[in-house]
């Protein structure tokens, strides 16, 4: 399982009195938080930070601890901040900051010096908190008695963007083929990807693909068919194009497995020793966590597979997603979003049907695809774009909606939604942040966790919703100086 540690800052100018108490409060709070979060995470104690050594000594545990995903610090006496700095550079986990005290309630009839001395958060907070503002340290403050349930509940948010952060720095995204020609969007730096997001990705043939493909039995392609049959309904009597996409599904389910890859991005312009354009294969793998990207886009295959670690035990739909087309119908504007054939079987509002249609681009066989109206409700619409100096997230609050008439003649999956706070506003400052056409869509997450996720990687987050203002629509147009 994965693990929290809870680092506490004091000193040894108390006495040894106070530091039993500490370690004893701590301890105890180290026990309510295992009760509260013990379903998705460990949280673990370390010792007590009273000089500069014992710090250093516990942020390289942090560090260096592969089944860590971060470290939750709090100042339960004051903690001169000095103490801190050695060990803070050698901090390479998301670090959340609790201001928190080990009383919910001062004991007004009692209260002494002595009780002053050991619990001064509001002193010994401050002191930290400035001193990972100088050091411009990223991190996510949580303020308030650690028992109310508001301060578990963003505790156990900082824990999913932590692990989704820590799933990020391991993730291998394989990339058969190029960039689509001529695009620019879906293009990007995969060096300082790699960097900054720890994404390992790397180019390969379609042909080492076919090559694994080649090797698929029938009693293999057979299994997968009846995964198929058992989840969903085959509307086609071609069945030997569906058993071309369980070939494809089990030649990258090895390939993946070989290689430790957990997103993947192709394009249509490279299908050299393909008959169809993967479709129900991809979607089939996304419904299982693996990230997708369409025509080459490594980013959103990524972030795709970021995205759905992060929503993983909660409610509600995750994945890649393109823009498409509107219904400009004045006042009740909506967004049709899909793609050729590859939409997550997680937006899926019934049971997916299986079928095989011509597809006007690829100049391949018919593909086999799984065609599904959307889910409904609030979600956000999340992309990230390569600036030339930096990358940008945005993220949109959007309402996903039902398609007010049937499509029968539309051959692929359908996820309509309504942007906020209206369409004008909301696409326009869409293409004036420079968001692309692909993206991650999520009822599961909100805008506060993708809000942390680009404060703790450094990321620059352009945001869009209710509160965004044609004025705000202004400042996003002026470009900044070449």
């Amino acid at each position: 399982m994965d693990k929290l540690y809870f680092v506490v800052g004091s000193q040894d100018l108390y006495g040894d009195e106070c530091l039993s108490q500490v370690a004893k409060d701590a301890a105890d709070m180290t026990a309510f938080f295992n009760s509260k979060l013990g379903s998705k995470v460990r949280v673990e104690l370390l010792p007590t930070v009273v000089n500069s050594e014992t710090c250093i000594a516990d942020l390289r545990r942090v560090s260096c601890d592969d089944e860590c995903i971060g470290v939750m610090t709090w100042m339960h006496t004051f903690s001169p901040a000095k103490m801190w700095i050695k060990g803070l550079q050698e901090l390479r986990k998301p670090l959340l900051h609790l201001h928190t005290q080990a009383n919910e309630k001062l004991p007004y009839d009692t209260i002494d010096m002595d009780f002053m001395n050991l619990n001064q958060a509001a002193h010994g907070d401050r002191e930290y908190g400035f001193i990972l503002a100088r050091m411009r340290i990223p991190h996510q403050v949580v303020a308030g008695f650690y028992q109310h349930d508001n301060v578990i509940a963003q505790i156990s948010q900082f824990v999913d963007v932590a692990r989704a952060i820590n799933f990020s720095k391991h993730l291998k995204v394989a990339s058969f083929g190029n960039n689509m020609r001529e695009v620019a969007v879906t293009d990007g730096d995969r060096v300082e990807s790699q960097i900054r997001y720890g994404w390992e990705c790397n180019y390969f043939a379609i042909g080492d693909l076919v090559k694994i493909m080649n090797t698929v039995t029938e009693a293999e392609i057979d299994a997968k068919m009846d995964e198929y049959t058992s989840k969903y309904t085959m509307k086609t009597t071609n069945v030997a194009a569906v058993r071309e996409q369980a070939k494809y599904e089990v030649a990258l389910d090895k390939f993946l497995a070989e290689n430790g890859i957990g997103a993947f991005a192709d394009t249509f312009q490279d299908l050299y020793g393909l008959k169809q354009l993967p479709g129900l294969a991809c979607q089939n793998l996304m419904g299982k966590g693996i990230g997708f990207g369409p025509e080459g886009d490594y980013k959103t295959s990524a972030l795709s597979a970021v995205l759905m670690k992060m929503a993983e035990g909660r409610e509600g739909a995750t994945g890649f997603i393109e823009d498409y087309t509107y219904d400009l119908t004045a006042g009740q504007e909506l967004e049709l979003a899909s793609h050729m054939l590859e939409v997550p079987v997680t937006f899926a509002a019934t049971k997916p049907e299986i079928d095989v249609l011509p597809l006007g681009i690829g100049g391949k066989e018919d593909p086999a695809r799984l065609i599904f109206d959307g889910v409904e409700g609030d979600g956000i619409q999340v992309t990230m774009v390569d600036m030339g100096d930096h990358f940008r997230i945005i993220c949109a609050d959007i309402e996903l909606v039902k398609q007010p008439k049937p499509m029968p003649k539309l051959p692929v999956a359908r996820i309509m939604y309504r942007h906020k706070p209206n369409f004008a506003v909301g696409t326009a400052a869409w293409c004036y942040a420079g968001g692309a056409h692909h993206s991650v869509v999520s009822t599961a997450l909100t805008r506060k966790d993708i809000a942390m996720f680009a404060k703790l990687t450094g990321t620059e987050l352009i945001v869009i919703g209710d509160d965004t203002t044609e004025a705000d629509l202004e400042k996003l147009a002026v470009p900044c100086c070449r």
